[in-house]
């Protein structure tokens, strides 16, 4: 067997705003694996200032995977274990090598192209018509749920500026969840939380920075607004360590990014820790392209979910490899019918 790796540089549509600066560009690698006239192919998504594998000698420690790839999937797991996208990608990699095609990883009714999933969708920071214009966008999309950053503009006007969706359409109508990213702290969270509860949103995720354990429980015991964890998954390595996070502050839900948390076995670790504690879960892409957002997607699929996920990332960019992946009336679908291209890795 043979391993290669390629770094891809991913080109935003237009720049998109986040709680850590504006997005125009997302570096991401590819891992190839070659063996008896099989390939395999497998994505590391890592994002910058946000993933725990965000380091010196990542490239490094991408070399050294694809050199002792001999050792397996399971030892270079274990072997990773502090380099999560990494994981992710080898996980990959070996079951694009397994399959009967590079690309279907996880056979089902999804990759048939006879079931859907639902999907939130995302509207990115930025001002307040900006943002109203994205809302906008995603209903005339067919979206029944959408994701709103908050935290990066007056919190006034964001309240505001949720509070005109309320004025125009109910719960019944369209399920709003907002991410703060950390941006509230200890002392203003709770307050800033009763006033987002009032508008029937569905949840917050991260309203304060991750590794509070302690004022996040006080938070997720008093908050009238159901509270989600994401950043405060990442970095979290073995299991005892997971299940004293998670019993410790009791969050209502938790949201799995597989390249920030070590792939399909990292995430279903959080999934039986966090269903142990009746908290309730959902999948969420970390702006990969295709390529790691069709492993996410099928995988997904099986875990028979009916929550929106996080998966609509996919028509971010100008340079994105082609796939049957596509969004469709807030639903992510797979056409059999349509072709992949990943011509541009092997130039």
């Amino acid at each position: 067997m043979k391993a290669s790796y390629q770094k891809y540089t991913l080109q935003f549509k237009r720049p998109s705003g986040t709680s850590r600066g504006i997005l125009t560009e997302k570096e991401t690698w590819f891992i190839l694996l070659e063996d008896t006239g099989r390939t395999g192919i497998g994505e590391c998504g890592i994002l910058r200032g946000l993933s725990v594998d965000d380091r010196g000698g990542y490239e490094e420690k991408l070399k050294w995977a694809c050199n002792n790839i001999h050792l397996g999937k399971e030892a270079l797991y274990d072997a990773l274990m502090e380099f999560p996208s990494i994981q992710f990608g080898i996980e990959q990699a070996f079951s694009s090598l397994k399959s009967r095609s590079s690309f279907i990883l996880f056979p089902s009714r999804f990759t048939e192209g006879s079931k859907n999933i639902s999907i939130n969708g995302l509207v990115w920071m930025g001002d307040k018509a900006f943002m109203q214009r994205q809302i906008r966008e995603k209903l005339e999309q067919g979206f029944r749920c959408i994701k709103m950053k908050i935290g990066a503009i007056d919190f006034g006007a964001e309240l505001e500026l949720l509070r005109s969706i309320r004025e125009e359409f109910s719960p019944d109508d369209i399920e709003i969840r907002v991410d703060a990213n950390g941006a509230f702290t200890p002392g203003n969270a709770l307050e800033k939380l009763k006033k987002l509860s009032e508008l029937s949103l569905h949840s917050i995720e991260q309203p304060i920075k991750q590794g509070q354990w302690e004022e996040m429980a006080v938070l997720c015991e008093n908050s009238p607004l159901p509270i989600a964890l994401d950043e405060e998954l990442i970095g979290v390595f073995d299991f005892a360590t997971k299940k004293e996070l998670v019993n410790t502050i009791k969050p209502q839900y938790i949201i799995l990014k597989p390249s920030l948390v070590g792939g399909f076995r990292g995430s279903k670790e959080w999934i039986q820790l966090a269903e142990n504690c009746n908290t309730d879960w959902w999948i969420t892409s970390a702006l990969e392209s295709n390529v790691g957002l069709n492993a996410i997607a099928q995988w997904t699929y099986t875990l028979n979910n009916t929550m929106p996920q996080g998966l609509g990332t996919g028509s971010l960019y100008t340079n994105n490899l082609d796939s049957p992946l596509k969004v469709k009336h807030g639903e992510l679908t797979y056409d059999p019918s349509e072709n992949w291209n990943i011509s541009v890795l092997k130039k």
